[in-house]
């Protein structure tokens, strides 16, 4: 599975303007860090997304295709930097 490139991403755009109202840096399109560490980056595979985010010291791999899989995505991650 390879990492998201520039037309995934333009799909994507929605979900990586939500993503840029937490308190995170993208440091490249699509790519954002908490502090010095890298923290969430997206794949794609064919028509579907996927966003690798790290919990627990390990990256965790979440479905972002559909809206519901975002929205369950975004949920996550809100609760993830609530918890630090």
């Amino acid at each position: 599975m390879k990492h998201a490139g520039p037309a995934a991403l333009d799909k994507l755009e929605p979900l990586l303007a939500e993503l840029r109202k937490f308190p995170l840096k993208e440091k490249s399109r699509g790519t954002f860090y908490r502090g010095a560490r890298a923290f969430l980056h997206f794949h794609e595979h064919g028509n579907e997304f996927y966003a690798d985010m790290r919990l627990a010291g390990e990256f965790e791999r979440f479905p972002a295709t559909t809206a519901r899989e975002r929205a369950a995505l975004l949920k996550k991650i809100g609760a993830s930097l609530k918890m630090r």
